[in-house]
């Protein structure tokens, strides 16, 4: 019997390596999308110790430039005849600007428009696997957003601080959301469903520009704080409880699958269509730059 297929991005730690090993166990040959060979390589170490007969393979490329998005997209899709989940869980805090080569916010890139990217070049594929699932992680730190301006939001790269950047991640998870939502309406939810989670706080490497972010994350380690596999239980159960076969286009907690509605200001459908114009205007203007 086939196995089926999972492509998630993100998979060498935190969440995203909870779910893969998750995954694995329950039989899903694996296209990891990692930026590091190094660190893909030692998961498919770790994969193999954790289920008989593993098969994953790694697509290297960075999610904050749109350019390597697309190209993993498309070795996926050349790849596999079928792809039965994306997982797009890759995620970046900045705690200052950092601007991408393609001229974008890095945080901006690696949290919204290269996960765009990547599912773009695979929507032709998730239809014809039908039935499919793709599963963005959000964040419930979409609520500290303050503001969407899809034209202007897609494209700033000023300066920020510390404390300023909590309102700009809280704005990529935002823009998840909706776009996890107007996808979902452009899809035939009998075929392919789209949903979105908040996995609720986690010690993974999310942070890890912070100052002394290793040492606070040994502490809560050892006192078993934010424990990842919780979070992954939520992504898991997305990707594969028949429970959510037929549900698409819904924001779900960490807490017992409690279904969440998108924070506003990006709750409408007319906002969050504009997002979704903006988005392509801008990466199509990339493409054929």
């Amino acid at each position: 019997m086939t196995r089926p297929v999972a492509v998630i991005t993100g998979a060498t730690s935190g969440l995203g390596r909870v779910t893969a090993l998750g995954l694995a166990r329950r039989g899903y040959r694996l296209g990891i999308v990692a930026r590091s060979e190094a660190k893909a390589g030692a998961l498919l170490t770790e994969l193999g110790s954790v289920a008989d007969d593993v098969q994953a393979d790694v697509f290297l490329a960075d999610l904050g430039l749109v350019a390597q998005a697309r190209r993993a997209g498309r070795e996926i899709a050349a790849r596999y005849g079928r792809v039965d989940a994306l997982v797009n869980n890759a995620g970046l805090h900045a705690f200052g600007q950092r601007i991408t080569a393609e001229g974008l916010a890095e945080m901006t890139a690696v949290n919204y428009l290269g996960p765009f990217a990547l599912t773009e070049e695979l929507t032709g594929t998730l239809r014809a696997s039908a039935p499919a699932r793709v599963v963005n992680v959000a964040s419930e730190a979409a609520r500290r957003a303050g503001g969407i301006a899809p034209a202007t939001d897609l494209r700033n790269t000023d300066p920020y601080t510390r404390r300023e950047s909590m309102a700009l991640y809280g704005r990529t998870k935002l823009m998840t959301i909706m776009w996890t939502q107007e996808l979902a309406r452009r899809l035939d939810a009998a075929r392919t469903t789209v949903n979105c989670c908040d996995p609720g706080f986690n010690v993974t490497g999310l942070g890890r520009d912070l100052p002394g972010s290793a040492v606070l994350h040994r502490a809560l380690s050892t006192l078993r704080v934010g424990d990842p596999r919780r979070g992954a239980g939520i992504i898991l159960r997305l990707v594969t409880d028949p429970a959510f076969a037929s549900t698409s286009g819904g924001y779900f907690s960490v807490r017992d699958a409690k279904p969440l509605q998108c924070p506003e200001p990006g709750r409408g459908e007319q906002v969050q269509r504009q997002l979704w114009s903006e988005t392509v205007s801008l990466l199509d203007g990339m493409r054929s730059a």
